[in-house]
C-alpha cells in the first residue's frame, strides 16, 4: 500500500484534516474500486429504468451514498494512507451504518472500538499520542472527545456537517437556558452525540421524543403538568441528568436526529408549539419556544424521491441498507404503507424466488417470507437505498433479481439500449 508522508502540522495536531488534494487523489481509485457500479450509473443515465425478460426495475431518483457518507469513507481510507502500519488506527464504533462498508474499513487494519469506551476499555487499549482515532459520521459524545484529547491522540473527525448544525442549535439553546426537545432515537449514536452538546458548556437540559405519542405526552405535561415520577420513568434514559419536567419544560427548543422523517419532525414541532401557545398564549411564544430546520437534505431528498416513485405502478419494493441505519429504516417504513416491501442488507438475502430473508423493524429481527417474487408473469420492482449504502450493493441486487428469472447479466447489459 502506498503512503503519503504527513506534513508537519498534521503530525502535531489532535484533529487531523486529511482532505488534501494529494491524499484524496491517492485514495480515490481504491474507494471507487470498492463501491462504484458502472451498471447503476448506466441505468441512472437511462432514466433510472431497465426492462428485460419480463422484469422492469425502477431506481428511485435519489438513493445511496450522500456527501457526508462519502466524505467519512474518504477520510477513513486517507487516514490509513497517511498513517500506514505500524501506526495504530482506531474507529469509534462504525464509520456508517452499513456492514459491508465497515468490513472494508476493518480490512484496512482499522480497529473498531466501542463508540463510548469505558475507562477499563480505554486502559486496555493503552492509547498514546502516537495513535490515531477516527470519529465516525454520527459524531461522538463530548465527554469521549475530551478524554481522547487529554490522551493526545491524533483525531480524524468525519462528523457530518448536518449533524454539527444540529449541535450548534442545541448548544445555543443551552446557552440561552432553553431545554432541547430532540426528535430521535435515544440510543442512536448521533442522538447521543447531540444530547451531549446540551450540557457540554453549561447546565443545559434535554429530553428525547421518539414518536408522536411521546410528543403528545410531553405536550400534555407542558399544558397541564402531571406526575413527575411517571414522566421520568417513561423517558428513562432519554433526558439529561437533573432534568425536572416541572422546571425545564417552560422554555423549549426543538431539534432532531438528522435522519428522521421530515413530516414527523415537522409535526413534532407543530404540536409542541401549539402546547406552548395553549399554556402561555400566542403573544408569549417567542419567550418559550424556538425551532430551526435541521433536517438533513440528503435524507429528505431520498424520502422525496421514494414518495414520488411510490405513486408509480410497482409490484414490490426492495430497500437496501444496514439494518441499524435510521434513514434506511424510514424508507422501508414509507414503502410498507403502499406495497410489499423487503428491507435487505445485501443481495444474498434473496435466497430464491420463493424465499427471502429481510428485516422486520417492528420486531427488530430478520424474518423469512415465502413466494415473494413472481417469476411467471411480468413484474415491476422498485429499488431504493439509504444514504449509507454503496452502489455496488445496488448492482448486486439488480443482478440477483434478473438471475432469479433466469436472465444472464450479459443479456441485461446487451438489452439496456433502448430501454427507456
Amino acid at each position: 500500500m502506498s503512503t503519503i508522508a504527513p506534513s508537519a502540522p498534521v503530525a502535531s495536531s489532535k484533529k487531523v484534516n486529511l482532505r488534501r488534494p494529494d491524499v484524496m487523489q491517492a485514495v480515490s481509485a481504491q474507494v471507487v474500486a470498492h463501491y462504484r457500479s458502472e451498471l447503476v450509473e448506466r441505468i441512472r443515465s437511462n432514466g433510472g429504468l431497465i426492462s428485460h425478460g419480463g422484469l422492469t426495475i425502477k431506481l428511485a431518483k435519489e438513493f445511496g451514498f450522500c456527501y457526508g457518507v462519502e466524505r467519512a469513507i474518504d477520510l477513513a481510507y486517507a487516514a490509513r494512507k497517511v498513517f500506514p502500519s505500524p501506526t495504530r488506527i482506531f474507529l469509534l464504533g462504525e464509520i456508517i451504518h452499513n456492514p459491508e462498508v465497515n468490513d472494508q474499513i476493518r480490512n484496512l487494519g482499522i480497529v473498531s472500538v466501542p463508540p463510548k469506551p469505558s475507562d477499563v476499555e480505554l486502559s486496555a487499549l493503552n492509547l498514546t499520542a502516537a495513535d490515531v482515532v477516527i470519529i465516525p459520521a454520527f459524531g461522538t459524545e463530548v465527554a469521549t472527545r475530551r478524554r481522547l484529547e487529554a490522551i493526545g491522540c491524533q483525531m480524524v473527525d468525519t462528523t457530518c456537517g448536518d449533524v454539527m448544525t444540529v449541535w450548534k442549535r442545541v448548544r445555543q439553546y443551552s446557552t440561552d437556558g432553553v431545554t432541547s426537545i430532540i426528535h430521535g432515537k435515544a440510543k442512536h449514536e448521533e442522538t447521543k452525540a447531540t444530547t451531549s452538546q446540551a450540557g457540554a458548556y453549561g447546565t443545559g437540559h434535554y429530553v428525547v421524543v421518539f414518536d408522536l405519542a411521546e410528543t403528545d405526552y410531553v405536550c400534555n405535561y407542558i399544558v397541564h403538568g402531571g406526575d413527575k415520577e411517571e414522566f421520568l420513568n417513561r423517558f428513562k434514559g432519554a433526558y439529561s441528568p437533573g432534568f425536572d419536567p416541572d422546571q425545564h419544560l417552560t422554555a423549549v427548543g426543538v431539534a432532531n436526529q438528522t435522519t428522521m422523517l421530515r413530516g414527523e419532525t415537522e409535526e413534532v414541532q407543530r404540536r409542541i408549539r401549539a402546547a406552548i401557545v395553549e399554556r402561555y398564549g400566542a403573544n408569549q411564544v417567542a419567550e418559550h419556544f424556538r425551532v430551526f430546520d435541521t433536517i438533513c437534505g440528503a435524507t429528505q431528498d431520498r424520502q422525496d424521491a421514494l414518495q414520488k416513485m411510490l405513486k408509480e405502478p410497482m409490484d414490490l419494493l426492495i430497500v437496501v441498507g444496514g439494518y441499524n441505519s435510521s434513514n434506511t429504516s424510514h424508507l422501508a417504513e414509507m414503502g410498507e404503507k403502499m406495497l410489499p416491501t423487503y428491507f435487505i442488507k445485501n443481495a444474498a438475502k434473496m435466497e430464491s424466488a420463493h424465499r427471502i430473508q429481510h428485516w422486520n423493524q417492528h420486531i427488530a429481527q430478520e424474518v423469512e417470507t415465502q413466494d415473494w417474487y413472481p417469476t411467471d408473469r411480468p413484474v415491476t420492482v422498485g429499488i431504493t437505498a439509504g444514504a449509507s449504502c454503496p452502489n455496488n450493493l445496488i448492482e448486486d441486487t439488480i443482478k440477483r433479481l434478473f438471475e432469479l428469472r433466469g436472465v444472464s447479466v450479459d443479456a441485461v447489459l446487451r438489452g439496456m439500449t433502448g430501454t427507456r
